[in-house]
């Protein structure tokens, strides 16, 4: 799957929420009214490349109802390519946000047997990865459920016979583990990625503790080509075909830090997509990531191509 001018588009695939978001700080109960939007980390990594310029789409199953359609309904305005499957008979998971005080927000989901959570190896068609360049996966997925997982590696199945990359965010959430151990499901991912995305406590969860260095070096062995230890205000670290680069993070006044690591990888992705090289890369990464910290919402604030020379008036990227 390719874009309009030529260039290999990002494939992802994931569980993308109603998403209902405190008009104010204070206590969730006294505020009296919510912005209904939406959010998920891969259709936000979807949402961030499509909005530098680059193809993207994204698979899920949505409830016949109102978040399933929001849902749509955005990702397609947005220029995210949608192959949403609407489940009669599940509802659209949900997350409330609350602001307790300006800049700690709390998080409450509703997504048990949500329609998301019923993503399947049957929803994932070949054709969907023909000529794509990057299949993106998280670690959220396959603890949905037992499908879901399935549905994952049924994905990386189509990538790797058709010459497709893949790319792993870690992006764990202990809640949906349920006391069950991601470690083996997340190094078998790894293990067939070309790209792995990670915090270092995430990091460590898949491969031990290590300094971010090490950690970059442990994934690698694993079998990936490029690992990015992601390190918020410190930064980040990547090991890529050999080669150690530490790259500075923007200095700037974040607003609202939710979605900034997704956007960091879908910078990452989609310069690797139009060819940049390693520095370009993290450089857009960076910048997207921090744009994505200027304003609110999961995905809203992210950045398009004309606007990253904006970051220059905020404050330029140390180096």
């Amino acid at each position: 799957m390719m874009d309009s001018e030529g260039t290999p588009t990002l494939v992802t695939l994931g569980e993308t929420m109603g998403l209902f978001r405190a008009s104010h700080s204070g206590p969730g109960e006294l505020v009296d009214q919510y912005h209904f939007a939406m959010g998920g980390a891969e259709s936000n990594v979807a949402i961030g490349v499509a909005r530098l310029g680059v193809g993207a789409a994204w698979i899920g199953r949505v409830g016949d109802d109102a978040a399933g359609r929001k849902i749509l309904r955005e990702l397609r305005a947005e220029g995210v390519r949608t192959h949403g499957i609407i489940d009669p008979l599940a509802h659209t998971g949900l997350m409330v946000k609350e602001t307790r005080i300006p800049g700690h927000s709390a998080v409450t989901y509703a997504r048990a047997h949500s329609a998301g959570s019923r993503l399947d190896v049957d929803d994932i068609e070949a054709s969907l990865l023909s000529g794509a360049g990057v299949l993106h996966v998280t670690g959220i997925t396959p603890a949905l459920s037992d499908s879901a997982e399935r549905a994952v590696f049924r994905a990386i199945d189509l990538a790797s016979d058709a010459g497709v990359a893949v790319s792993f965010d870690v992006n764990h959430r202990s809640a949906l583990w349920r006391g069950r151990n991601p470690r083996i499901v997340y190094q078998r991912i790894a293990e067939r990625s070309q790209i792995v995305f990670a915090g270092e406590a995430e990091a460590e969860l898949l491969v031990g503790p290590g300094n971010p260095d090490a950690l970059a070096e442990r994934i690698c062995a694993l079998g990936p080509s490029t690992a990015v230890i992601k390190r918020g205000a410190a930064g980040s670290v990547t090991l890529s075909e050999g080669r150690h680069v530490a790259f500075p993070a923007a200095q700037i006044r974040p607003v609202d830090t939710v979605g900034a690591g997704d956007a960091f990888v879908a910078g990452y992705l989609a310069e690797l997509l139009l060819g940049g090289d390693l520095l370009a890369r993290l450089e857009t990464a960076t910048r997207a990531g921090a744009f994505a910290c200027l304003g609110l919402g999961d995905w809203e604030s992210y950045v398009r191509p004309g606007e990253l020379e904006l970051m220059e008036q905020v404050d330029p990227v140390s180096r």
